[in-house]
């Protein structure tokens, strides 16, 4: 079985649900971070799961 790709084209669009501020693509964990918010949304199949409560928390 194939895991989807994230299309890096994408995250040009994104922001932080959070912050409204820019991600950063993390393809080894597949999540986009924000630094701002310490938080990392998680890419399932592809597809960036932008919720807040579905946000992994970075350490401090």
């Amino acid at each position: 079985m194939t895991e989807a790709t994230f299309d890096r084209h994408m995250l040009e669009a994104l922001v932080c649900p959070m912050t409204q501020r820019a991600l950063d693509y993390d393809p080894e964990k597949q999540e986009l971070v924000s630094r701002a918010a310490g938080l990392a949304f998680p890419i399932r199949d592809g597809i960036p799961i932008m919720l807040i409560d579905e946000a992994r928390k970075l350490k401090d």
